[in-house]
């Protein structure tokens, strides 16, 4: 029972760490994945963002998978994410602090209770953000009140002499058991999938005198490694850049083990003489206290070491993390969000989405180059431009669907609410993209069966379909900068401006070859073929100017 119990309070922990996260980032909104992509190249800068980030919403693992997924995006370079990589890891320490500070030196669980009907209250506002605050608030009680289960749930092993004598067999054995204590930190955050959750049970268990300090100490560097794997696995299904980014990570945290356990003595009476200059030994406490100074000393220093050494570290991970077979390949594909569903972090796929789009927005344009190809080809080349122009309508399939499934995935109960509008923008933009490309393959389609019928298109007919051509072109001009903009546009007249255009050019030239009907009525069918190209032509006009309008309804 005991057993059951300490799992039942160990994921009332991880449940109440993951909601405490959660609230915070949904109570940031969008204003956090601005306030990290805004980012520049400096360094220093990037490590103090990493830092307050993670700091703020208590989770590194969210602050890294944002980071992957911004450099899968191309908001930030893998210089700029290793700098707030190292920053995350200095925030997260804060968990520990404050577990090691509440979690034991006072019966905080007496107090989340109550605690818990402030938390409701905010939930049922009316307001967005203080139901995402009264969120935050329920899950730092249910992690306190998890803490105190745990912490009463373990066993007494004061009273099973063959436990504590099967544990003492791997104390005291120097560097070997030094190894031992950082594999199991590491297995146990990789199972838990939580490095605060890790440093809690070794807390307790270093409180409960079940493991020495310096084997504790062990295991909090074993969580640094383990922690290193929600990233990688998010990262898993991402474009190469991802990967690098979440590799970079790994490097950082094996570097600083490896160095802590060369210089583990010295390391641990670094610490020694830092708590007792700070006035926190000779307490109880201490040993407390003493673990959550070794979590936060040991990324400060290797924060130190590295941050000089992060084009080499850029180098490194580039070097062993290759693109894949598939990522040579020059056919259009997905570039940010990556195949197999959204990341970890809702508010952050939102920004994926959205560059995802612009990038699809630049495969259908590619499209039309290859209509003006098709138009002009000779009978030989028409075939080389009709199949280009049938696989980019797949392409547009296939990002249309990849895109849609990867929104369908995101978690809408926790997003802001101008997030959960901008996606229900996307949904329609990227429709009207699929439908640029079905228009593609329509053209090609139109254009082969004007050639198994002997039509063609004469001189004059050509430069009137080029002049349409033109105009579609800047109206994808206008499409593109409002997709790119869409948060800083206070109007589309731009797109208005070139769909009113398109639309007058096809009237002036329906109504002249009409009139060319009427006077020469032999000409009737090669007519037909030319006024339906020219009505395709405008449908992508309207395909266009949709887009646009989509993107001006769901600003934030």
């Amino acid at each position: 029972m005991m057993i059951i119990t300490l799992l039942g309070a160990l994921g009332m922990f991880l449940f109440g760490m993951n909601m405490l996260s959660s609230g915070l980032q949904k109570a940031a909104g969008s204003g956090l994945r601005k306030f990290v992509a805004s980012i520049t190249s400096n360094p220093f800068k990037g490590v103090l963002t990493g830092m307050g980030v993670t700091a703020a919403i208590q989770s590194s693992s969210a602050t890294t998978v944002m980071v992957v997924s911004f450099v899968s995006a191309g908001i930030l370079t893998l210089t700029q994410a290793i700098g707030v990589i190292m920053g995350a890891n200095i925030g997260t320490t804060m968990t520990a602090w404050i577990v090691s500070i509440f979690g034991f030196s006072a019966d905080i669980a007496s107090l989340a209770v109550p605690l818990m009907a402030v938390g409701f209250l905010l939930s049922i506002s009316k307001r967005g953000r203080m139901r995402n605050i009264g969120e935050a608030v329920v899950g730092f009680c249910l992690l306190f009140i998890g803490l105190s289960f745990m912490k009463n749930a373990i066993p007494d092993l004061g009273h099973n002499p063959e436990a504590m004598a099967f544990i003492s067999n791997f104390s005291g054995k120097g560097v070997f058991s030094v190894l031992f204590f950082v594999t199991v930190g590491t297995l146990l955050t990789i199972v838990l999938q939580s490095s605060s959750a890790t440093v809690a049970l070794t807390l307790i268990f270093l409180n409960m005198g079940y493991i020495e300090f310096d084997m504790a100490a062990a295991m909090v560097l074993g969580e640094n490694i383990g922690t290193t794997i929600t990233a990688n696995i998010a990262a898993s299904m991402g474009n190469v850049s991802a990967r690098r980014a979440a590799f970079a990570h790994t490097v950082f945290n094996v570097f600083g083990v490896l160095w802590a356990i060369c210089l583990f003595k010295p390391f641990l009476s670094l610490i020694a003489l830092i708590i007792n200059s700070i006035g926190l030994g000779g307490t109880s406490q201490t040993p407390l206290y003493s673990i959550s100074m070794l979590h936060t000393v040991f990324n400060l220093i290797n924060t130190g070491i590295l941050i000089w050494f992060t084009p080499l570290i850029e180098k490194i991970v580039c070097s062993i993390i290759k693109p894949r077979a598939n990522e040579a390949d020059d056919s259009p594909k997905l570039m940010y969000i990556g195949k197999g569903g959204a990341i970890s972090t809702p508010e952050l796929a939102v920004t994926e989405a959205e560059k995802e789009i612009l990038h699809f927005g630049q495969v259908v344009r590619e499209d039309l180059e290859y209509i003006r190809h098709a138009i002009n080809a000779s009978e030989s080349d028409f075939p080389k431009w009709k199949e280009k122009l049938i696989k980019y309508e797949e392409v547009a399939d296939n990002i249309e669907y990849e895109i849609a499934t990867f929104l369908n995935n995101i978690d809408r109960s926790a997003l802001s609410e101008g997030s959960e509008d901008k996606i229900r923008s996307m949904y329609r933009i990227i429709s009207e993209m699929e439908s640029l490309g079905d228009s593609g393959e329509a053209i090609g389609r139109l254009l082969e069966r004007a050639r198994e019928h002997h039509q063609s298109l004469s001189h004059a007919h050509k430069i009137d379909i080029e002049s349409m051509l033109l105009l579609i072109s800047d109206a994808y001009d206008a499409m593109s900068y409002n997709l790119k903009n869409g948060e800083k546009i206070t109007d589309i007249d731009n797109a208005v401006m070139a769909e009113k255009a398109i639309n007058e050019r096809r009237a002036e030239l329906r109504d002249a070859q009409l009139k060319i009907v009427e006077e020469h009525p032999e000409e009737y069918f090669e007519s037909v073929f030319y006024l339906d190209l020219i009505e395709r032509l405008e449908e992508m006009g309207d395909y266009i100017i949709n887009i646009s309008q989509a993107v001006f309804g769901k600003k934030s």
